[in-house]
């Protein structure tokens, strides 16, 4: 007969997949209405570009980026317009990008001025922040 010694260990995962429920204060729900903060912040997908390395290969570009937004109603407009400014950053990352020299490290200050005129140019006034997440060449 075969016995079972991993039964503690199966317990265990079990217990351990659960899921806890936390103990509901008495005052919950009761007269105050949480209010949420207007949504500032939205990331956009990853942009690439094609770079040339310094051993004359091409390589890839990556550059995160996002959108801060204090106005409630650009904030509407600028997560309407995603599709539009992405393709904007993208054309101002390949433009810059096809004008680097092979091993050069990118001026991320000037991709971040370039980026914030596209964002300006298609949500049609200022008032959002361009925030840069990472860059890589690989």
């Amino acid at each position: 007969m075969r016995r079972f010694r991993s039964l503690p260990l199966v317990l265990a995962a079990a217990l351990a997949a659960a899921p806890l429920v936390a103990p509901v204060p008495a005052f919950a729900g009761h007269g105050e209405e949480k209010k949420e903060a207007p949504k500032t912040y939205f990331a956009l997908d990853p942009i690439n570009a094609v770079v040339m390395r310094r051993d004359g290969r091409r390589g890839v570009m990556t550059l995160e980026t996002g959108l801060e937004v204090k106005d409630p109603e650009l904030m509407k407009r600028a997560e309407a317009s995603t599709p539009r400014l992405r393709a904007a950053f993208a054309q101002v990352l390949m433009i810059y990008a096809a004008g680097l020299r092979g091993g050069a490290a990118p001026d991320m200050d000037y991709v971040g001025r370039e980026l914030q005129k596209a964002a300006d140019q298609v949500l049609g006034k200022p008032g959002s922040k361009v925030l840069l997440g990472s860059a890589l060449i690989s």
